[in-house]
Formats: structure tokens, sequence, C-alpha cells
């Protein structure tokens, strides 16, 4: 399984957040418009991502619900027939809910800086620093993510402990 550090922020001004990821970025990925189907699970989440940029992906994961920088291990899996996948999966497990999303991505290093327009929540932030599960690495993933937290002027009183997929559903 891989592993990430995560924050999740919402941002009022896309503007003035999408300048400061430019400058602070190593490189520029681009805009992916995602729609994740979230399926009904005992436990952890399961979702079926749709991307334009990357195809279908069945992405299981575990992540708690905790304020701050929080750990997630999760498997990302191809698919090559999304629809197909969807339907089996619906009718075994049940849908959950459905985010869409419009996603701009930028790379400092290992870490994904994301700006997401989330269809009925609104503007937000995230960060994701991808690293190997050690507890050495998660320690200087921290610090990434800390450091890039305040160069970006995302506050700890600002950061979300959910997923969009339980923001949908308050």
């Amino acid at each position: 399984m891989g592993a990430n550090l995560e924050i999740k922020a919402p941002v009022a001004d896309p503007a003035a957040f999408r300048a400061r990821a430019r400058a602070l970025a190593t490189e520029t990925v681009g805009v992916d418009r995602q729609v994740d189907t979230y399926f009904r699970v005992p436990t952890g989440r399961l979702k079926l991502r749709e991307s334009s940029l990357s195809g279908a992906q069945l992405i299981p994961y575990r992540r708690p619900d905790d304020d701050g920088p929080r750990r997630a291990d999760y498997q990302v899996l191809p698919v090559a027939d999304a629809g197909g996948l969807k339907a089996l999966l619906t009718e075994m497990l049940g849908v959950h809910r459905v985010v869409r999303k419009r996603r701009e991505i930028w790379l400092v290093g290992n870490v994904r800086i994301h700006l997401d327009a989330v269809e009925a929540l609104g503007d937000f932030m995230e960060l994701e620093a991808v690293f190997d599960g050690t507890p050495a690495a998660e320690a200087e993933e921290q610090r990434k993510v800390a450091h890039l937290m305040k160069e970006l002027g995302v506050a700890e009183a600002d950061l979300v402990a959910t997923s969009y997929e339980a923001l949908l559903g308050e």
C-alpha cells in the first residue's frame, strides 16, 4: 500500500491561492476533471475515480478524520472498464456518494498541491505528501506539509478533518 500525509482547507480566494501555488511549484501537472463514486463499505473508504488525466482507478483507503495533517494508507488500482465496475459495485455494495470536482495540480517535489472546485461545496485546497510509510519518512513529510501550509497561508484552524464525500452529507 502507498501512504501520504494530507490536509484540506477551504479557499476564499482561488486566484490568490493559485498564484501562491504556481510560485512554489517545481512542476505543473495541469487540470483534472474527476468524478469519485464512493461505495458503502464497513471500514475505510472505497472510491472509483474517473479522471480526465489518469483514466479510471479503484482506490481503497483508510484515513482517520482528524484535525491537522493526517496519514492515509491507500492503493491505486487501474480500471479498464469503469462503467462495468461501477455497475457491479453499485449492485453489490451500493453508492454512498458521488463527488465531482475540477482539480488544478502542482508539485513541490513529492508533495501535490491541489486547488479543487467541488460541485455543491465550493473551493478547497489540499496538500498530499506521498511517502514510503516509514516513521522517519512520515516525520519528514510532516515538516514539508507544515512549511507549505505556512507558504500558502493556510492556518491549522482552517483545516477540514473530513473528506469531500463526508462534507456532502452534512
